[in-house]
C-alpha cells in the first residue's frame, strides 16, 4: 500500500505528511504537489516544501499543469475566457492547474474505476475535524472514481502539532495569509484582497482589469475597481493587511480607524 499526501505546501499537509512516515514508513509515502508559479506561489512556501521532504528523505513528486510558471491563475482564467465552470461553478483556475493534473497523474501511475478500484493506495488530505465537510465531499468525488481517502490530522491522532518540533519554519506567508493558496486567491474575499492590494499591486490591478475584460466579479457582486478606493482608503488610514484575522473583527477595526493617518507604511508582518 501507498500512502499518496497531497502535498501542497501548507503546514498542515506537512504535518500529515510527518504522520503518514511516522506511521507507514517513508518507502510507502509520495509527497505529490502541484507546483505554482513562482509569480503567486510565494519562494518560502516553496522553502518549506523541500525543506519537509528532506527532513522525511522522502522526494517530492511533482504533477504539473503545462506551462505552469507562466500559467498563473489570473494567466488560466484569461487564456480560458472565464472565471468559472458554468455547470458546477468550481473556479477553473484550480480545476486547470491542480484537480486535472492529479486526475491524469492518478489515471498514468494508479488507475481505477468505481466498478474497479484501486487497492494498492491510499489519498490523504491535511484536513482537521472541523472539517468534516470538506472529508465527506472528497471521499465520495474520490470514491466514485475508484480511490480510498484517509484523513491523518482528524482521524489518527497527532504526534506532532508543528514543524518547528522538527526545526522546520513554516512558511512566513501565514504571517499575513491564513493559507498557502496563490497570492490573489480567485476563492478568497475582500480581506484577502485588500491584503493582495496592498502587498501584490501588480496581482491586484491584473486581477482588476480582467474582471473588466470577462464581466465577472471575483467577490460576490463586488467588483475590485469599486473596491479600490476603499482599500486606498484603509490603507491610508493605518490598516495593517492581515488575512489571519476574524474578517468580522477586521473590518469592525477598519470603521474604527483613525482618518488622519495618511502617511500609512505597512507593518513588519505585512511585509513578505
Amino acid at each position: 500500500m501507498k500512502y499518496v499526501v497531497c502535498f501542497s505546501g501548507g503546514h498542515a499537509s506537512a504535518v500529515t505528511a510527518i504522520e503518514a512516515v511516522r506511521r507507514h514508513g517513508k518507502d510507502n509515502v509520495v509527497l505529490l504537489n502541484h507546483d505554482i508559479s513562482s509569480k503567486v506561489e510565494h519562494a518560502d512556501i516553496k522553502r518549506f516544501k523541500r525543506e519537509v521532504s528532506g527532513y522525511l528523505d522522502v522526494p517530492i513528486t511533482y504533477a504539473n499543469a503545462e506551462n505552469f510558471e507562466e500559467m498563473t491563475p489570473l494567466a488560466t482564467i484569461r487564456k480560458l475566457g472565464q472565471f468559472t465552470c458554468p455547470s458546477n461553478h468550481q473556479v477553473l483556475c484550480t480545476y486547470y492547474l491542480k484537480t486535472k493534473p492529479f486526475h491524469e497523474w492518478l489515471k498514468q501511475n494508479h488507475p481505477a474505476s468505481f466498478d474497479d478500484p484501486c487497492k494498492n493506495i491510499t489519498i490523504l488530505y491535511g484536513f482537521d475535524k472541523g472539517e468534516e465537510s470538506r472529508m465527506i465531499r472528497r471521499s465520495g468525488v474520490l470514491g466514485a472514481m475508484g480511490y480510498k481517502t484517509d484523513y491523518p490530522i482528524a482521524l489518527w491522532g497527532k504526534t506532532i502539532r508543528n514543524t518547528m518540533e522538527m526545526g522546520i519554519k513554516p512558511p512566513k506567508t501565514y504571517k499575513v495569509f491564513r493559507h498557502a493558496n496563490c497570492i490573489g486567491c480567485l476563492k478568497a474575499g475582500m480581506q484577502h484582497w485588500y491584503v493582495t492590494y496592498c502587498l501584490r499591486p501588480d496581482v491586484f490591478s491584473e486581477a482588476k482589469e480582467l474582471e473588466q475584460e470577462l464581466g465577472y466579479s471575483i467577490i460576490n457582486e463586488h467588483y475590485l475597481s469599486d473596491l479600490e478606493e476603499r482599500f486606498k482608503d484603509t490603507q491610508a488610514k493605518g490598516v495593517c493587511p492581515n488575512d489571519t484575522e476574524n474578517g468580522n473583527a477586521f473590518w469592525a477595526r477598519v470603521s474604527k480607524v483613525i482618518p488622519d493617518q495618511q502617511n500609512f507604511l505597512p507593518c513588519d508582518c505585512a511585509v513578505l
